[in-house]
């Protein structure tokens, strides 16, 4: 199996995450912490310096992690993920394949030097009650950027990767959209913000150079349902452009936010097929 490697990787942080750290927020504290020593753990491994980005949430301190791949080129795109998980559910899909697909690109390109230099985040609080608020993580990184004039060229938000099936009926959308993308669930999705359309446009086109897994892609307001539910839309409110790749969360995947996202229901080769092309892509991005 061309994948088998990568395929094996992507398991086992997957069940490290949501098999055996389980529910991660600020109401289960210690396996929250359990999951940011995990990846610091990993990407230490990785021979990266992580750089934390501490805070105070409900009382409690929490961490933002970072680590960066020198490129040989200007500017930076950054790829993050959140590694929480929402109140009552593992968080296998969640964001434990995100948070997998992000140690496993940052494993690629510390043998590498990219086009750009690319900063990979593990984002904590994104799941409520703090999505959209001050003391989601993303957000405090994202305005701490901007205040550092961070030259973020664009922000890529890895939103569970996890999910694929090959029957039709198996994909739904927003109103509408429906009429435009197919009704089986097989693809990865690659969504932005108008403004960020034209970034969106070059990044599906360096994936689909270097992969063949089926790819479907949207810009539009970020009001429309689900455009503009998890990271992306931190850096959106900042000024920067980004984009979401996912697929598809609640549009497709039956067990979303609940106690059901465990690892056993994560389709771990088309995952790692997807995982392998953003490896390529974020390795020789120019934007």
């Amino acid at each position: 199996m061309v994948y088998e490697a990568l395929q094996d990787s992507l398991r086992r942080h997957v069940f490290r995450l949501a098999g055996e750290i389980g529910e991660r927020n600020v109401f289960h504290y210690d396996a929250l912490q359990a999951a940011a020593g995990y990846v610091r753990g990993v990407w230490e491994d990785q021979g990266f310096e992580v750089v934390s980005q501490a805070y105070e949430a409900n009382g409690l301190v929490c961490e933002n992690l970072a680590v960066t791949c020198p490129g040989a080129g200007p500017g930076l795109i950054l790829v993050g993920a959140h590694y929480d998980s929402v109140k009552g559910s593992p968080g296998a899909n969640d964001n434990g394949s995100g948070v997998a697909g992000l140690l496993e690109i940052s494993r690629a390109l510390s043998q590498a030097t990219p086009a750009m230099t690319v900063r990979c985040v593990a984002f904590v609080n994104e799941e409520p009650p703090f999505f959209y608020w001050g003391k989601m993580g993303s957000l405090v990184y994202a305005k701490a950027a901007r205040a550092r004039s961070d030259a973020i060229r664009l922000m890529v938000s890895l939103e569970m990767l996890g999910c694929y099936h090959q029957e039709p009926g198996t994909q739904d959308y927003p109103p509408l959209l429906g009429y435009f993308y197919p009704d089986t669930g097989n693809f990865i999705a690659f969504v932005s913000n108008l403004k960020s359309s034209g970034l969106l446009r070059k990044t599906v086109q360096a994936f689909q150079t270097h992969s063949d897994f089926p790819l479907q892609s949207l810009a539009a307001p970020s009001l429309v349902p689900g455009v503009g539910w998890s990271d992306q839309l931190s850096f959106w409110r900042e000024g920067y452009k980004a984009l979401m790749v996912t697929d598809t969360a609640f549009f497709r995947y039956p067990y979303y936010h609940t106690a059901a996202d465990t690892p056993d229901k994560i389709d771990y080769a088309s995952m790692a097929r997807v995982v392998a092309g953003l490896q390529r892509t974020f390795e020789g991005l120019r934007v």
